[in-house]
């Protein structure tokens, strides 16, 4: 099996560095030896920073690749209209097993991806700054970072900065997750799609990018976009860091040119001469197989003509030894219980999802074949984030990849090979905490209740969406997407209002009792019944 990647493994640079300069001579650059290395950053204006972003072509490194001059204007002209103080938040949240390259950054780099952040708070006028990280080596090293230079959250600070530590959980990787947990509330998504440009922070415009984007905004003001050109690719210039896992020799995260060739990179680790395919992109990316690797090199805009994806920089190949299909079922199971249990394509759609590749290896024939292509389609563009529709993309992306195997598992007896468990996942399924499930506080305990929609009932009027977003999502056509879901143990209390409101009283709820046990019954109740029935 393998195992789990440490926090910072072996780091590799192809090329001159740059986000890894000095690394050969410190494990970590405090700040004197970081000003060293990279020397001062004088400040620069909030159009001139847009203007070095969008010459140097600098996209979101945390997977969605949005340009960052346009999120950084738009924060910028939303502070200016609104008159308010906008806000400043690194996401150094890293919660795929896959993924390190970030990890690595704020353990050994930190006032790199300050001096990014600290470049646009004093463009933009900030007077707030947050570090969101996920483990404890991060939230250790950035701190630190921040008392080196003298920052802190005091009232009376000019610029008020501060680590926010989150769960290790793949949601909580989430911008909106993020900021709601910066806003005292659970680091999972809000339940409906805003913009964090417009309304982030205690409703204030947020600039909120990944810690390479910072990094590497960091670095172009340094050096300029002339030179920062001279690295990687005409539309695509600078380096990328990729972390390189699954059947390799050597796991490790890699600075590396746009435009090297992704077999070189592969080769760097130890990978197979010949790799059954290579997932790119991580657990929310897309596989390719081993003739298209040689076609590949690393950029976004090559994988993506290929079939792969740039994403967060994972790469794992896996050998010609294993089952393709159960070493990609082992990772669909780890993404339904990463599951935030608020929405049904979420909560009910990926836990489907991978029962249905489960029946695929178990011999289901066409049928299941085809239920599981249904599943994946229905997931698709309906959740509260972006995790259904990414790991709807992943399973899509592993039927599309090998066909042989498929054709294997749902015409014959199967393609006879293990499954080695080379993609790495969590150690031990550990579970998480502070948030709905993870078992830490008694609000954030498991489930104890489940809401369902009498279809016979409902009328579409929409009430408990607005109500109860965390479980409820309306389609085109103006009804809940879901006939039944979990309540998140914070929202019962909305649950119950939304039951109580429903004009056309097609709502209910049942508390679930010990295993075994009957279920009770929670109708529309008076005031003080429902109170006691929810244990209040």
């Amino acid at each position: 099996m393998n195992e789990a990647l440490p926090d910072v493994p072996e780091v590799r640079v192809v090329g001159l560095p740059q986000l890894t300069s000095g690394f050969d001579l410190v494990d970590r650059l405090d700040l004197p030896m970081h000003l060293k290395v990279h020397g001062p950053l004088e400040p620069m204006g909030g159009e001139q920073l847009a203007q070095l972003a969008e010459r140097i072509n600098l996209k979101g490194r945390g997977g969605a690749g949005f340009p960052f001059h346009k999120k950084l204007r738009s924060v910028a002209e939303a502070a200016i209209k609104r008159g308010v103080r906008p806000v400043v938040v690194v996401n150094g949240s890293e919660d795929e097993p896959a993924c390190r390259k970030d990890t690595v950054l704020i353990n050994r780099a930190p006032h790199l991806i300050l001096d990014g952040a600290l470049l646009c708070a004093e463009a933009l006028g900030a007077r707030t700054l947050v570090v969101g990280v996920t483990r404890e080596s991060t939230q250790r090293s950035m701190e630190a970072a921040l008392a080196e230079r003298g920052l802190n959250n005091g009232r009376r600070s000019a610029l008020r900065a501060r680590v926010q530590r989150n769960p290790v959980r793949m949601v909580t990787g989430a911008a909106a997750s993020l900021i709601r947990s910066i806003d005292g509330g659970p680091a999972i998504p809000p339940g409906r799609k805003v913009s964090a440009s417009q309304n982030g922070v205690g409703g204030a415009p947020t600039l909120l990018s990944n810690a390479e984007t910072f990094a590497q905004l960091a670095i172009a003001a340094r050096i300029g976009p002339e030179r920062y050109g001279n690295t990687g690719l005409y539309d695509e210039p600078g380096t990328v860091m990729l972390t390189v896992s699954g059947a390799v020799a050597r796991p490790m995260v890699i600075e590396v040119p746009t435009g090297v060739p992704l077999r070189y990179v592969l080769q760097l680790a130890g990978a197979p001469p010949v790799p059954q395919g290579v997932l790119t992109g991580g657990y929310h990316g897309k596989w390719i197989d081993a003739a298209t690797v040689n076609e590949a090199i690393v950029s976004r805009n090559s994988l993506d003509a290929v079939g792969g994806a740039l994403g967060a920089g994972a790469i794992l190949p896996i050998t010609q030894d294993t089952c393709p299909l159960g070493e990609s079922l082992r990772v669909a199971q780890w993404l339904a219980e990463e599951s935030a249990g608020q929405c049904g394509p979420c909560y009910l759609g990926l836990p489907a999802a991978a029962r249905g590749l489960e029946d695929i290896l178990n011999g289901g024939g066409p049928a299941a074949l085809e239920a599981l292509k249904q599943v994946a389609k229905n997931v698709k563009r309906r959740g509260a984030c972006s995790h259904p529709d990414g790991s709807a993309m992943f399973i899509e992306s592993t039927i599309k990849a090998f066909t042989d195997d498929l054709a294997a598992h749902v015409l014959g007896n199967g393609c006879g090979r293990p499954v080695e468990g080379v993609l790495p996942l969590f150690e031990g399924g550990r579970a998480p905490t502070g948030i709905p499930g993870g078992g830490e506080a008694e609000e954030n305990g498991p489930s104890r209740q489940k809401i369902y929609v009498d279809w016979t009932l409902c009328r579409g009027h929409g009430l408990c969406a607005d109500i109860l977003p965390e479980v409820f999502q309306l389609g085109a056509d103006g009804f809940p997407t879901v006939a039944q879901a979990q309540v998140p143990r914070y929202a019962e209390a909305k649950a119950l209002r939304a039951v109580r409101r429903c004009p056309a009283l097609a709502l209910r709820l049942e508390e679930s009792g010990a295993p075994g046990a009957p279920s009770r019954n929670l109708p529309v109740l008076s005031q003080g019944r429902g109170r006691r029935a929810l244990g209040r």
